[in-house]
């Protein structure tokens, strides 16, 4: 994807953006060198028809809002964010799902693009709570969630489908009154 692209945020060393169709060869790229480290957690699109129809989804279901995010220097896709199953009304709630690629883990790209999602959950699409259900082995997703300022509300049995069997799930949370909250009470606020 071009340099030129128009971020919806940036932060100092990432931004994020939409999903194109025209991704689809780097984003496979990136989920192929990632295979190690996703499994048994996460198994993103390698094929171009996975990829086409994946990010087809993300950018025509109105329940959904996906964003890459994008290296400021370069591009390079480092990761994806997902805000899945979106509803409006007296709910205001999307439920998160992201990945890193392996050239950006570890690095806090990740944790920068989650902050700019966050932001952009919680303003643009007008959301009130944002919800990651992460299964209890995936240290680096629950740091993640902690670092971002997500609270442990809960554990849910066989939650998920995942790798060939039902996963239990603990169940993080964060709405805009805890986010204010937490910024709030940042060093140097």
């Amino acid at each position: 994807m071009s340099e030129n692209v128009t971020h919806l945020a940036e932060g100092p060393r990432v931004g994020i953006r939409h999903f194109t169709l025209d991704d689809g060869p780097e984003f496979i790229a990136r989920a192929r060198e990632s295979r190690a480290l996703h499994h048994p957690w996460l198994f993103p699109p390698t094929t171009p028809v996975a990829y086409a129809t994946y990010a087809g989804r993300l950018i025509k279901d109105p329940t959904k809002a996906g964003f890459l995010v994008c290296e400021r220097d370069g591009g390079a896709i480092a990761g994806f964010i997902n805000i899945n199953n979106i509803v409006e009304g007296a709910f205001q709630c999307g439920a998160l799902g992201y990945g890193a690629f392996a050239h950006a883990a570890g690095r806090g790209l990740m944790g920068e693009g989650l902050e700019l999602v966050v932001e952009h959950a919680f303003t643009a699409l007008g959301l009130h709570r944002l919800e990651i259900n992460v299964q209890p082995g995936n240290t680096a997703s629950i740091a993640l969630a902690r670092r971002c300022g997500f609270r442990l509300e809960g554990f849910s049995p066989d939650f998920l489908f995942i790798d060939g069997a039902w996963r239990d799930h603990e169940r993080w949370a964060l709405t805009t009154r805890m986010r204010s909250d937490d910024l709030a009470n940042r060093p140097g606020n």
